[in-house]
């Protein structure tokens, strides 16, 4: 059974069954679990009927369950689902969103859990797709969807060849793009932010790569005042896009 047609974890699937129903086929669950987080979940699965679509419930053993995931944290739960078909063109997000585009761009982001936490915070704030390049991410994996909550379901992510040619893009249709960097010349609250316009993060560590830096409009820094010398990657991403939606009128 392929990889990608699995999630598991109570938050992934719970979402999934909520948003989509109809792409959940089968839900294994512990046979040694009788609590009632487990009740409430099979409960919500036995639910989602429609046009003849069932939900296939099946007891597992941890054995079982741990040989489908490979070993990774499943919390009893596993189900196999039709992967979502979200946009995979960023021409026609663009073209959707018009002058009220958000994009978020990861230069670099090869954690799984910093991936899905972007991917919730882009949804919390009404991102209309996340970009990264194709090479040095960690892309869509069963982990990040089970890290994002549902907002993998949600939110495009998109893969580029060229992260730099692709910012190029956006300068040629007058999308604004903020590069967030320790180095940068203004403080967050300093900067012009406006629609439509681009976030560009860049892994923790490494940060920014030099082309990325040279190809963003401007670049600012998120003034800190204790004694960390820089936050995770999904906690400045939080920080970034609410300081612009709450400029929004």
């Amino acid at each position: 059974m392929a990889a990608d047609s699995l999630l598991w974890g109570f938050h992934a699937i719970t979402s999934r069954l909520r948003q989509n129903p109809a792409s959940v086929q089968e839900l294994w669950y512990a046979d040694n679990r009788r609590d009632g987080r487990l009740k409430g979940l099979l409960a919500l699965a036995g639910q989602q009927t429609s046009g003849g679509h069932k939900v296939k419930l099946c007891p597992a053993t941890p054995d079982r369950l741990d040989g489908l995931t490979r070993g990774a944290r499943h919390q009893g739960v596993v189900a196999r689902v039709v992967p979502v078909q979200l946009a995979n063109d960023i021409d026609a997000v663009m073209d959707a969103a018009g002058d009220q585009l958000l994009l978020l761009v990861l230069d670099g982001c090869q954690d799984p859990h910093n991936l899905g936490a972007c991917l919730r915070v882009a949804d919390a704030f009404g991102v209309h797709a996340v970009v990264a390049p194709k090479d040095r991410a960690v892309g869509l994996t069963p982990a990040v969807s089970r890290v994002a909550c549902g907002a993998a379901e949600t939110v495009p992510y998109i893969s580029v060849t060229n992260l730099a040619r692709f910012l190029e893009q956006l300068a040629e249709c007058d999308v604004l793009t903020v590069g967030a960097d320790m180095e940068g010349s203004k403080p967050l609250y300093e900067v012009d932010l406006r629609l439509p316009m681009a976030w560009v993060l860049g892994a923790e560590g490494s940060g920014l790569r030099r082309l990325t830096r040279e190809h963003c409009d401007v670049l600012a820094h998120i003034p800190m005042s204790g004694s960390v010398e820089s936050l995770n990657l999904s906690v400045s991403t939080g920080i970034c896009l609410a300081e612009t939606r709450r400029r929004l009128p």
